[in-house]
């Protein structure tokens, strides 16, 4: 009954959210096209539940190609692929908006882990493949308990801890503190150097 609940909070919450911020959603997407050229989403494949892939919507915050540029997949806080909108809306998380989209179409919610690269789950443990067991949230217990800050393992761990000890009080929990880490503007970023897999500084910088 709670995942039934839960389904008919992700819908209502999202229908509602695009209706009422829809100006917002134009304005801004007609910000990026006249900051920078090229498309106004950017999609990237994600594993979502049970591994299957989809599409993630995202405000493109990035020029275009920057996966093949600098630090790949991965984003520094003085990073020169960021757009000038590109950075304000990082910093308010409203890059995050369309996905309110991929809720509607139920391949996400609005809470649970952040949904990962399929190439980061080919290197999963069979503990760690529970972390597949629900739909992928906007926002979740690692995004409010370290972010960016956060190693990949330690991320995983906390995803793990929710799954364990998910109830409808702690996905509201989650919400209200999304709001307070998206105020403070911590852990935006990973610090420059970053291995994101060990969460040391590499010896040597190769990119």
């Amino acid at each position: 009954m709670q995942y039934i609940i839960k389904r008919t909070i992700d819908l209502f919450i999202s229908f509602i959210a695009l209706f009422l911020l829809s100006p917002v959603l134009i304005f801004i997407a007609l910000a990026i096209k006249l900051d920078c050229p090229g498309p106004v989403f950017f999609r990237q494949e994600r594993a979502g539940l049970e591994g299957q892939t989809f599409k993630i919507f995202k405000f493109r915050t990035m020029v275009v190609g920057a996966e093949k540029k600098g630090a790949g997949v991965f984003v520094e806080e003085k990073d020169p692929r960021i757009t000038r909108v590109g950075k304000l809306l990082r910093h308010t998380s409203l890059d995050e908006l369309p996905q309110l989209i991929n809720i509607l179409k139920g391949e996400m919610s609005l809470v649970g882990p952040r949904p990962t690269l399929p190439y980061q789950v080919e290197n999963y443990d069979e503990r760690q493949m529970k972390r597949l067991e629900v739909k992928p949230g906007v926002t979740g217990w690692a995004q409010v308990n370290g972010r960016s800050a956060l190693t990949w393992p330690e991320r995983i761990e906390l995803d793990l801890w929710y799954l364990d000890n998910w109830s409808l009080w702690l996905d509201l929990k989650i919400i209200l503190l999304t709001f307070k880490v998206i105020i403070s503007k911590s852990n935006l970023y990973k610090p420059d150097g970053y291995d994101p897999i060990s969460g040391q500084k590499p010896k040597s910088d190769d990119s």
